[in-house]
Order: C-alpha cells, then sequence, then structure tokens
C-alpha cells in the first residue's frame, strides 16, 4: 500500500540527513490556473543511503532533482545541504555549497568530446583547485575504480555507451561529493550495461558513504535501493524498501 511519505520515515540510517527537503513547493502558470509541481514535499537522505524517484512523464521528478542539487529556488521552504540551510543564500553562496557538496550523474553522460576519459576527471580536480599532481593520481585510481584503467587515454566517441557513464560517475565522484544526484542514468543502455551502472552507483552509495537519489523508470532497478518513492500530481510517496533491500545491505 502506497502511504504518505513522512518526515520521520525520510530520516532513516545513521547521523543526520545529507539533503534534508522541507515544505518545498514549486509551481507555474499554466494560463489562468496555477500548476502545482511540488506541494509541500518533505524528503531527506542519510550518508550511504540509496533512494529512487518514480513517477509519470511530467510529474515533477526533474523540478525535484533541480531542487534537491540547488539548481533551482523553489517557491517556499528549506533545502539543507551537509548541514546548511540554503533559503536564505545568496546565489553564489548557493553555488559554493552545490560545488563543494552536489555531484550530478545525466542520463547522457554530458562528456567534453575533446577530452579524454582521465582528462574529464582532472579537469573537475583542478576547477576544485587540486594540485596537478595529486589530480592526475587520484583520476586514475577512479578510472580504476570503474574498471576503466586500460581507457584513459580514449576520447569519449572511441568508448561504449556504459563506459561514457562509468566516465560520468568517475567524475561525479572526483569532486568528493556528500551528495550524488543521478537522473535516469540508465536510460539509454541495454540491459546488461544498465545493470553493471546500477551496480557501480550502488556501490559507491555505501563505500563513500554519499546520500543518493536516482530517477529510474527500471523496475528492476528498485532491487538495488533502500526506499522508493513516488512523486504524482505534486505529491511524494514512500512506496517502501524493495524486495531484498536489507539482504542486500548486509
Amino acid at each position: 500500500m502506497t502511504v504518505p511519505a513522512r518526515r520521520s520515515e525520510a530520516t532513516r540510517g545513521a547521523g543526520s540527513p545529507v539533503l534534508a527537503i522541507d515544505r518545498v513547493r514549486v509551481a507555474y502558470p499554466d494560463g489562468p490556473d496555477t500548476r502545482v509541481i511540488l506541494d509541500d514535499v518533505d524528503l531527506s537522505v542519510t550518508a550511504g543511503e540509496l533512494v529512487v524517484l518514480t513517477g509519470p512523464s511530467g510529474a515533477g521528478k526533474s523540478t525535484l532533482l533541480t531542487v534537491a542539487g540547488l539548481l533551482r529556488r523553489p517557491d517556499s521552504g528549506e533545502v539543507t545541504v551537509a548541514g546548511t540551510p540554503t533559503a536564505g543564500l545568496s546565489q553564489r553562496q548557493r553555488t559554493k555549497v552545490r560545488r563543494d557538496h552536489v555531484a550530478f550523474v545525466y542520463q547522457s553522460a554530458n562528456l567534453l568530446p575533446s577530452l579524454t576519459a582521465i582528462e574529464q576527471l582532472e579537469l573537475v580536480g583542478h576547477i576544485h583547485g587540486e594540485k596537478a599532481s595529486g589530480t592526475t593520481a587520484r583520476a586514475r585510481s577512479l578510472l580504476e575504480r570503474v574498471d576503466l584503467a586500460g581507457r584513459a587515454d580514449q576520447l569519449p566517441v572511441e568508448l561504449s555507451g556504459g563506459e561514457r557513464q562509468r566516465v560520468g560517475i568517475a567524475r561525479a565522484l572526483m569532486a568528493s561529493p556528500s551528495l550524488l544526484i543521478a537522473d535516469e542514468p540508465t536510460a539509454s543502455l541495454d540491459p546488461e550495461r544498465a545493470g553493471a551502472v546500477v551496480e557501480l552507483i550502488s556501490e559507491v552509495t555505501r563505500s563513500e558513504g554519499l546520500a543518493t537519489i536516482v530517477v529510474a523508470h527500471d523496475a528492476w532497478a528498485e532491487m538495488h535501493v533502500d526506499r522508493r518513492l513516488h512523486l504524482d500530481r505534486g505529491r511524494l510517496s514512500e512506496v517502501g524498501p524493495p524486495a531484498g533491500a536489507a539482504a542486500q545491505r548486509a
């Protein structure tokens, strides 16, 4: 049975939530009316927790991700990331919180076509002010982590879809985020490559202690998550932990 997601349910896990969304509302003009996309939504995600978000097309899933990732201000409500409430922050301050704590993985890896796999990661390190020597070493280590050590010098066009997505995940980890947001990261992949990407996101969520939100339509992906949430008509509902989730965490 689907029940409304309550704040007490959303704070499962050890420690304070990495992401806390409190009574967030987003609405758009729709002719003479107003269309409510997010209707007083509450959500929190703790470190090491993987949450999947489902819902019909146009339900506002991507809007919720942009709000959670500080890419969009809600009309009202509070978004707290890594202990920092952001409603009262300037745009520059919000950008700094996002840069320091949030990383994104998209349906398309969005790799820069002129950069090799390792250069994609090195660029992130440079943006975060890392020294060149340390950046290269860490980039190689992360590519090895996603089983792409032998593809470090390949351009995106020379990589398969699954390999590009794994580079995208490694690039996200290069930012050392607290919060990982993935918008349908397996939608363009075949089942075998999609399964590998889901396994990878699940593994790094646990090992790196990330708070991870994934938008996904694939029913099989539910087996790899701690909680499944459903967004429809502006309301967020919790469908409960998928079967087998507890066993996979053990």
